[in-house]
């Protein structure tokens, strides 16, 4: 299973999409990279510093230059706004976040181009996002992480 379709199954589960954007939002983490890293482990791929350091620095082009940018755009539009009219308004944030979407989906091949071979061994999942995180910022949120790797086991 390609790391998208893996990664829109995980994220429909119950739980994780709230998981994740806490860890977006609140804890200033990247979604699809710790997306990555849970998909490396559970299909048995181990990641080494080289691996993750690959991830991270794909994963910081791609937020800086479409997927923030492009989720500003979105939520700026979530929000009534003078002389402009809510239907084109939201057929307008439709647009940005079908775009949006389809950075994240870009990012997420290119992560998985990145990964390396499996070994068939399911790993742990929560030592993987730890590792994906300290990668992405000097702080690690455990707590959020941990809860992550629950709904994702579930």
């Amino acid at each position: 299973m390609t790391l998208w379709d893996w990664a829109v199954r995980a994220y429909a589960a119950e739980g994780v999409a709230i998981a994740c954007l806490d860890l977006q939002d609140a804890q200033g983490q990247n979604v699809p990279l710790l997306l990555w890293a849970a998909w490396c482990a559970s299909t048995g791929r181990k990641l080494d510093e080289d691996a993750l350091d690959a991830a991270s620095d794909t994963a910081r082009v791609w937020q800086d230059a479409a997927i923030a940018p492009l989720r500003q755009v979105r939520r700026s539009l979530k929000t009534r706004m003078p002389d402009m009219e809510d239907v084109a308004r939201e057929a307008v944030r439709a647009r940005v976040k079908s775009a949006e979407l389809e950075a994240e989906r870009y990012l997420l091949e290119a992560l998985e181009a990145l990964s390396p071979p499996s070994s068939g061994a399911v790993l742990p999942v929560l030592p993987a996002l730890v590792a994906a995180s300290r990668t992405w910022s000097a702080i690690t949120p455990r707590t959020a992480l941990t809860l992550l790797a629950d709904r994702l086991s579930a």
